[in-house]
């Protein structure tokens, strides 16, 4: 008798091992919690932030972002001047939450953009 449930036992123990091993969010599973803050450059370090998140609206010549230029640094630059760019990312009140339609930029994403704020936001 144990002979005949043997395979079955062995069919259900095969799919709970290769289904209990299944995990399609990889930030999640291996979360990478250095968040280098330091020595940050717009060039390396935030322009591909903004490329990645931004340019898709806010790019010369865009009717999509209300004028709001952020594929340069001096478009960059007058936000952070202006003290909209940290504002609108970090989805503070009174300010448009950014990405729109997105969701919020990730946590060291963030915290990146502005530490290198913080630095005075050079072009380098």
């Amino acid at each position: 008798m144990i002979k005949s449930y043997f395979p079955f036992i062995l069919f259900l123990a095969a799919s709970f091992l290769l289904t209990a091993c299944y995990y399609d969010v990889e930030e999640e599973l291996y979360p990478n919690d250095l968040c280098e803050l330091e020595n940050l450059s717009f060039a390396t370090d935030i322009q591909p932030i903004l490329q990645a998140q931004c340019n898709g609206c806010h790019f010369a010549g865009s009717a999509l972002g209300a004028g709001i230029v952020l594929d340069n640094y001096d478009g960059v630059k007058f936000m952070v001047d202006n003290n909209r760019l940290l504002g609108s990312i970090r989805r503070e009140a009174g300010f448009s939450p950014m990405p729109q339609g997105q969701p919020q930029l990730g946590q060291c994403n963030i915290d990146k953009i502005a530490a290198w704020v913080e630095a005075g936001a050079p072009n380098n």
